[in-house]
């Protein structure tokens, strides 16, 4: 048998380092003992270290096939492995380097919703609330994200405020405050992988016998949100106007004819 290539085993070898450093960076910061910059370092070193041992897991294999060492199950394992572990963040990386390093977003940018109960959630070490920072958020924002503005749904305030209410406790947002008085929804999505907390509030207006909806989604940490508040209430939306179509066509087929 041949002797085991030294690339198939140092491919398999840093692989696991990169997995249990990836897996070290997200349960530190999901449990609360690891900050969320040192997590993201995590992050960005097991990648490095997985990128590493795809490369190895690459030339072990080669060196395989050639039949002059043996270790091609490990080269493969480390490739893969590798792989698994860099793909996404680098791909996480990819999208965010397309859109503005911005973290607030508002599909109002004259009169952002306001946010009143989340500010009693947020740390000195959190994000300001007074999109002060940067400077030209607002040309930032409409300069990556164009499209995004507030929804217009054709039926009655108070009916279009129950439905976002109820699509925010479908989502399994965190309800933080509802006031019907104000029309406003206030609550917390934590994202899945890092437990990162992003705070959204959902105003509801009359206009023109209509419901105006606006939305504003902001990141607790980092300068840039990658794009994921932008697409939270994009997707939102799609939900809000969809569920409102449905039960518009409910009600349609209920009244019987005159």
């Amino acid at each position: 048998m041949n002797e085991r290539s030294a690339f198939a085993r140092w491919s398999f070898r840093l692989a696991l380092l990169a997995a249990v450093v990836g897996v070290l960076a997200v349960l530190g910061h999901r449990l609360g003992v690891m900050d969320f910059r040192l997590a993201i370092f995590g992050l960005m070193g097991s990648t490095l270290i997985g990128l590493a041992a795809a490369l190895s897991g690459i030339a072990g294999i080669a060196i395989t096939l050639m039949g002059r060492k043996g270790g091609t199950v490990f080269a493969a394992a480390g490739l893969v492995l590798g792989l698994v572990v860099a793909v996404p963040v680098l791909l996480a990386a990819q999208a965010g380097s397309a859109v503005p390093r911005i973290h607030d977003i508002s599909t109002d940018l004259q009169d952002p919703p306001k946010f009143v109960a989340v500010r009693a959630l947020r740390t000195p070490q959190h994000n300001s609330l007074e999109r002060e920072e940067p400077g030209n958020l607002g040309e930032l924002q409409q300069a990556g994200y164009p499209e995004l503005e507030p929804a217009l749904i054709e039926r009655h305030p108070g009916q279009v405020f129950e439905e976002a209410l109820a699509l925010v406790k479908e989502r399994g947002w965190e309800v933080v405050a509802v006031s019907v008085e104000n029309g406003t929804i206030e609550a917390t999505d934590t994202t899945a992988l890092m437990g990162f907390k992003d705070d959204v509030v959902i105003r509801v207006r009359e206009e023109a016998g209509k419901a105006l909806v606006d939305m504003r989604s902001a990141s607790r940490v980092g300068q840039s949100d990658l794009g994921a508040n932008a697409k939270r209430i994009e997707a939102f939306f799609r939900s809000l106007k969809n569920a409102s179509m449905r039960l518009a066509k409910r009600s349609s087929i209920c009244v019987p004819p005159p």
